[in-house]
């Protein structure tokens, strides 16, 4: 027996709309993310991949098909226990960071376990490892959004998403609003974070961001094919 999946897509099919206006999103999807995986899902817009995340976040249901998140099935969960499996199981990251500006930075941090109903014994990380884990000062947790960088603002929104110590990290273009710079130092807290184990999938349209995953799948008009992992030294 291998290792239980994190998220386990099966024959996944997504439909918008009725009748002429049908869209289908989603063609058959099989997709399999493993503890500790680093994936990266890249493809054209309307390829298919933003709707791939809200399945994997619990935001939406497949019209057809399996999804399992952690063991669980998601399609037979009703919306308030979507929300809760989400709240549980599943860390955010947004390419435009979503910080709370009338918030510390520490406040932001801990704003995702005032939704947690069960910690289910798990022990959460405080504030201060995550900024230190994000390669920030401590001494960020005391300002607001407004007084830092885009940069920081997006390892902050990392290190809020870690709060309550979730199965799977999703991003949806973590990098898009960041430049170069910034863009690098926010990948090198992913490499980190995937190095100890953080079970990360990226929606991303940049090929250089993409480099930096173990896997890399690609979306094109709903259907999904692999590249050989890249074996990290």
């Amino acid at each position: 027996m291998g290792q239980e999946p994190v998220a386990l897509l099966e024959q996944v099919t997504k439909e918008y709309g009725e009748g002429r206006s049908r869209v289908t999103a989603l063609k058959g999807i099989d997709l399999r993310i493993n503890p500790g995986d680093f994936l990266a899902v890249v493809g054209p817009s309307g390829s298919g991949k933003s709707t791939l995340l809200h399945i994997l976040g619990c935001m939406d249901i497949p019209t057809t098909g399996k999804v399992e998140i952690d063991g669980q099935p998601v399609p037979r969960k009703s919306d308030a226990e979507r929300t809760r499996l989400r709240g549980e199981k599943i860390g955010f990251v947004f390419q435009s960071f979503h910080l709370l500006h009338d918030l510390t930075v520490r406040e932001n941090i801990e704003l995702p376990r005032l939704y947690l109903r069960r910690k289910n014994g798990r022990k959460l990380p405080d504030p201060e490892e995550l900024i230190q884990l994000v390669n920030l000062p401590k001494a960020v947790l005391d300002r607001r959004p407004t007084q830092i960088s885009g940069g920081e603002a997006q390892r902050v929104a990392i290190a809020r998403a870690l709060s309550n110590a979730p199965s799977i990290l999703l991003c949806d273009e973590p990098t898009g609003n960041l430049d170069t710079a910034n863009s690098d130092a926010v990948m090198e807290v992913f490499e980190g974070l995937a190095h100890e184990g953080t079970t990360i999938a990226i929606v991303t349209h940049n090929p250089v961001v993409a480099h930096h995953a173990r896997r890399v799948v690609t979306m094109r008009d709903g259907l999904l094919t692999e590249e050989p992992r890249r074996e990290v030294a």
